[in-house]
């Protein structure tokens, strides 16, 4: 079994890719500004999952990574915001992106309170 089994891990490392792509419609100051804080905070939900399931052995520090994802997911939401309401022209763009967001964000909580059952 690896991490790559993982349904957490795979729906966050697809969504990591999508918010890639819609921000190059973001203006050219925006993508170093607020883009690469949504790049960061989208790869730090994939990087925690993969992190924590290497220390699964150990169930506090899984825990923990599993505490950190949520966090990073938590604050891709914010940064999907943000864009959704700086930039209404792009909305369609990041809002199915949030929604995903928002359903990884419970898939995860799960994992964490059923991860050793």
């Amino acid at each position: 079994m690896s991490y790559r089994n993982l349904d957490i891990y795979k729906i966050s490392f697809a969504l990591f890719i999508e918010p890639h792509r819609a921000l190059l419609f973001l203006p050219k100051y925006e993508l170093f500004e607020l883009g690469s804080q949504l790049r960061r905070s989208s790869d730090s939900v994939v990087s925690n999952i993969v992190e924590g399931y290497g220390r699964r052995i150990y169930k506090r520090e899984y825990e923990r990574f599993l505490i950190f994802s949520p966090s990073s997911n938590d604050e891709t939401l914010a940064h999907l915001e943000k864009i959704i309401h700086l930039y209404p022209n792009l909305k369609t763009n990041f809002e199915n992106v949030h929604s995903q967001y928002d359903l990884l964000g419970g898939k995860i909580k799960w994992v964490r309170e059923n991860w050793n059952t």
